[in-house]
């Protein structure tokens, strides 16, 4: 409709006039408050009791559901409690607990190697410095800034495809690169905000605002979003698109925290 412009679901009119730096960073920062009420209780998706098994699930959560990933570790964890035990195993053996997940070969070289390199680098311990971390194998800033964040309490920015998909639809940057929207993002929160953000972003990416078909008409923040209209505005309809504990489904953590609303993820071979 060119310079008239159209209405959003509050009913304004979008001018087309571009949105000013102050304006965006306070749009952002709204969006981000309001997402903390409507998920309080955003956390990891991955289960894990120690840095360690945070660190080789996180890798193992490449190229499949943090669901998949939980179902697989219990037996995997059981076999290989800590960093000496997986270093010294056998790649077959490990593969065949990881087949689920996918990739298994590859991923059974990382989780071994990282393994190794934690033994008879860091003394069996998962180092608490991003500098570190990303020298193991199969370790990126990704990996490690959600090992840093959940396992450590060090402030971190998560740049998975939830997070770059959500972030450039709010058009909190342009870029592509995730190096580049970390640090786009990171100028326009306070770091002590990194962690609980990037947990916030990928909960609603994952229950709401889907790649495909984004549930518009029943997204809480849908007055904030200048890409309002891309997926289904019909209120009835949106509503049937709602993952996990927004449809009253399981979570993807068999052990999730005690204030998650949602029901815990079925055990691997009981069912999801």
């Amino acid at each position: 409709m060119g310079e008239q412009g159209s209405r959003g679901p509050s009913g304004r009119r979008k001018t087309g006039k571009p949105e000013s730096r102050l304006a965006m960073v306070r749009r952002a920062r709204r969006i981000n408050r309001e997402l903390a009420e409507v998920y309080p209780y955003a956390h990891p998706e991955l289960d894990f009791e120690n840095p360690f098994q945070l660190l080789v699930a996180t890798v193992l959560s490449a190229q499949t559901t943090d669901l998949r990933v939980n179902q697989t570790t219990p037996a995997l964890f059981a076999a290989y409690p800590t960093p000496e035990d997986l270093a010294a195993a056998v790649p077959e053996e490990v593969e065949e607990l990881i087949r689920p997940t996918g990739f298994f070969r590859a991923k059974t070289k990382s989780i071994m190697g990282l393994s190794a390199a934690l033994r008879d680098e860091f003394g069996g311990e998962v180092p608490g410095r991003l500098q570190d971390l990303v020298t193991l194998p199969g370790v990126g800033r990704k990996t490690a800034f959600v090992v840093l964040g959940n396992a450590f309490g060090v402030p971190g920015i998560t740049v998975d495809t939830h997070f770059m998909r959500l972030v450039r639809r709010w058009k909190w940057t342009e870029q592509e690169d995730p190096v580049r929207i970390e640090a786009e993002i990171a100028a326009i929160f306070p770091k002590s905000e990194w962690t609980m953000l990037s947990h916030r972003v990928i909960f609603h990416g994952r229950r709401i605002c889907h790649a495909r078909r984004p549930a518009c008409g029943a997204c809480p923040i849908a007055r904030l979003c200048p890409s309002y209209g891309e997926g289904e505005t019909d209120p009835d309809k949106a509503g049937k698109l709602l993952k996990y504990e927004m449809a009253g489904q399981p979570g993807q953590r068999l052990k999730p925290p005690a204030d998650y609303p949602g029901k815990p993820a079925p055990a691997l071979g009981a069912g999801g």
